[in-house]
């Protein structure tokens, strides 16, 4: 149940064949663990400055907002115990509002699992086993060890960045992407964009607390044009801790700002967990 419940937490959110040449390339270019780019502010020249005033307007350019968003999404799983069972997530997001997911085992085309997401409450419901959870938000970060919030979740799924403090912002070129690395209350956070058009390829996310020793990787890869702006329709999600998960999400089918229904009830005979 708990594998379900990550893979669902994480589509809201939140594969290595998907990532192909971009992830590969990434690799050379990201930091190392714990490392943070800093610019000293007497080296700050006119180009460093022109840098990131024009990373910061890009980035808010590239930032996807919107109304209402559904998806198809193919999840695979793969955690100590080896690849899971392929799940089919669909999902629909009223923006600030509610999160509704059905997940459904591909082969045998049965849904498992359905939750509902508000701003301060989870609903898991248990299809198989007929049962239900009414759970506050803060069991997300119980279940994923991770400081989740509505909001954080609507990003991860959105595919705009997380856990990002754009006050202390660094920035850097390198070779043919731009660095961008900031310090915040729980995470450093070091985004990889692309030269061109500073389209986000890699976030790589290590915990302030070193003997912690939590990390996630996040890469974002084969962009398609949408009402003028960018979105990344295969998403690579890597979280270690003292165990390490991998979620693979191919997004297939996806709507913005398009009317949806959120309707969720809990059959009366489902027993409460």
């Amino acid at each position: 149940m708990k594998i379900f419940f990550a893979v669902a937490i994480l589509v809201t959110s939140l594969a290595a064949s998907s990532c192909r040449t971009t992830k590969t390339t990434i690799n050379k270019v990201i930091a190392p663990k714990d490392s943070v780019v800093t610019v000293n502010s007497d080296s700050f020249t006119k180009d460093s400055i022109n840098l990131a005033t024009i990373t910061r307007k890009n980035l808010g350019d590239n930032h996807i907002d919107f109304k209402s968003f559904s998806a198809k999404i193919k999840v695979d799983v793969e955690n100590a115990k080896g690849k899971q069972p392929d799940i089919t997530a669909t999902l629909r997001m009223i923006k600030d509002s509610a999160i509704w997911i059905s997940l459904n085992a591909t082969f045998l085309n049965f849904e498992v699992y359905r939750i509902f997401i508000t701003p301060d409450s989870v609903i898991l419901m248990n299809k198989q086993d007929k049962e239900v959870q009414y759970r506050s938000l803060d069991y997300l970060q119980e279940v994923t060890q991770i400081p989740f919030d509505f909001k954080t979740l609507q990003d991860i799924l959105i595919g705009n960045p997380v856990f990002f403090e754009d006050s202390n912002a660094s920035f850097r070129k390198l070779n043919d992407f731009t660095l961008v690395s900031t310090v915040g209350e729980d995470f450093k956070n070091l985004l990889t964009l692309s030269a061109q058009k500073n389209l986000l390829l890699h976030s790589k996310l290590d915990d302030v607390i070193v003997n912690r020793n939590r990390t996630a990787s996040i890469t974002y890869d084969d962009y398609v044009p949408v009402s003028n702006q960018s979105f990344s329709t295969r998403r690579q999600i890597i979280i270690s801790e003292k165990n390490k998960i991998d979620i693979r999400l191919n997004f297939k089918q996806f709507e913005f700002n398009k009317e949806l229904s959120l309707g969720f009830v809990v059959p009366k005979n489902y027993k409460i967990k």
